[in-house]
């Protein structure tokens, strides 16, 4: 299953709700269920300070999931999202195999 870095930066309504809303643990419950009623998991959830204030390893099923999250997530106002596609190494050393025909600008 893809796996995807997503990095939040939360809103100040994202932010009075971690205050008020029974803090980080509540919000790890809420991303775990949220991934789990997309047939997908979280492998980590960590915190920062500053920017970005949270930044989870998930596993989804496809892009068509992730897509769902991110309009979840931003049309509840609480955060923005940045997700990035993660690959494996072999999927990389995949990638480095493949033929591609390129032209880069003014060639």
């Amino acid at each position: 299953m893809p796996k995807y870095l997503v990095e939040a930066a939360y809103t100040s309504r994202g932010a009075t709700g971690i205050v008020t809303g029974g803090g980080a643990t509540a919000r790890r419950k809420a991303v775990h269920e949220m991934m789990q009623s997309l047939g997908g998991s979280v492998e980590a959830l960590y915190y920062g300070i500053g920017g970005v204030e949270a930044y989870v390893i998930v596993e989804a099923p496809d892009n068509v999931s992730m897509a769902a999250v991110s309009l979840a997530v931003s049309s509840a106002g609480g955060a923005t999202l940045r997700t990035i596609a993660l690959l494996t190494v072999e999927e990389m050393d995949e990638a480095a195999k493949k033929v591609v025909v390129y032209r880069g600008p003014g060639e």
